[in-house]
């Protein structure tokens, strides 16, 4: 299978590898970005999925093209269909997260919390009698704090955002009103594709000049959840979760195998893989409405990007 498990380029300068991207700061203030194939869980690497990298980046390459006119975002340049070229950016230390459904199953999901008995949260009041996956009377955001170490994300409120001074209320205002507009943007084109935009976060951060731009991706199978329209309304009067690009299968053969957190990893079977990159590429063209051209050259994927980055090799030396 041709597979990107990693890219690390001696040539380029100031390389730091995340999970599942490997990223270089170039000295003109740009960031090279680069999407593994890497399939990561259970704080690891589980195995790789071909194309997702691919699929990943020009899926937020689709987004970015389609809200630029709301919000300005980080991307300078696409020189392969793994990589991105984005402006080096002060990341805030908020991570913007947008509801339109009462959905989720992390402990911070305003579905865990409302099931809780909970109906203020993230200084919004959600009204009694909603059901799981149902539609609320607005989209609302469920900002978290973004922690850099490690550490577990903690719900927030506009409140605290500024007194604990996270975000100047300016700040907080700008990217409040780009977030539900990417949304809003988001949730129109998804429904002209027979989807549902459910919900989504954000990242942002400022420039030299303290301009809040849009960073890393948007409305990406992993960063967002995605329903197919038509399964919504029988699933929801049924109780049932709607259908779904579900990517899981790795994650819960693993979890019916082992404990992912202290055990070994068994091998993941070939078809399981298969299936999840089908999902992916699948994901993508319902997504964008464009068909899926898988980029095959090279002798390698790994070789591809080299070649494709040389013309930044230089910037080592500036």
């Amino acid at each position: 299978m041709r597979i990107l498990s990693e890219a690390h380029y001696p040539e380029l300068p100031n390389y730091y590898r995340g999970k599942v991207r490997e990223n270089y700061d170039l000295p003109d203030g740009t960031r090279i970005i680069i999407s593994t194939d890497r399939l990561s869980a259970f704080d690891r690497i589980l195995t790789c999925i071909p194309y997702k990298g691919q699929v990943l980046t020009q899926t937020a390459r689709f987004w970015f093209e389609q809200t630029k006119d709301i919000c300005p975002n980080h991307v300078v340049a696409y020189p392969d269909p793994n990589v991105v070229v984005g402006k080096r950016l002060d990341i805030l230390p908020v991570e913007i997260v947008v509801r339109g459904y009462l959905a989720g199953t992390t402990g911070t999901s305003i579905l865990t919390l409302y099931k809780k008995g909970e109906r203020r949260m993230y200084g919004i009041t959600l009204p009694d009698g909603l059901r799981d996956n149902e539609k609320l009377p607005e989209a609302i955001i469920t900002p978290t704090s973004k922690e850099f170490d490690g550490g577990h994300d903690e719900p927030l409120t506009p409140d605290e955002i500024i007194s604990k001074k996270l975000l100047t209320a300016e700040q907080w205002k700008t990217l409040s009103t780009y977030a539900l507009a990417l949304f809003a943007r988001g949730q129109k084109l998804a429904a002209e594709r027979g989807l549902i935009l459910v919900d989504t976060k954000y990242e942002f951060g400022t420039d030299e000049d303290g301009t809040i731009i849009l960073a890393d991706e948007i409305h990406t199978p992993d960063s967002s959840r995605y329903w197919i329209a038509d399964s919504y309304q029988q699933s929801f009067e049924r109780g049932d979760r709607p259908q779904s690009f579900d990517k899981d299968f790795v994650r819960s053969w693993v979890v019916e195998r082992c404990d992912p957190y202290q055990d070994d990893i068994p091998e993941i079977p070939l078809a399981l893989v298969e299936q999840t990159s089908h999902v992916y590429i699948s994901a993508y063209e319902a997504i964008t409405g464009e068909k899926f051209v898988p980029d095959d050259s090279g002798a390698t994927p790994w070789a591809r990007v080299r070649g494709n980055l040389a013309p930044y090799f230089q910037e080592k030396q500036a």
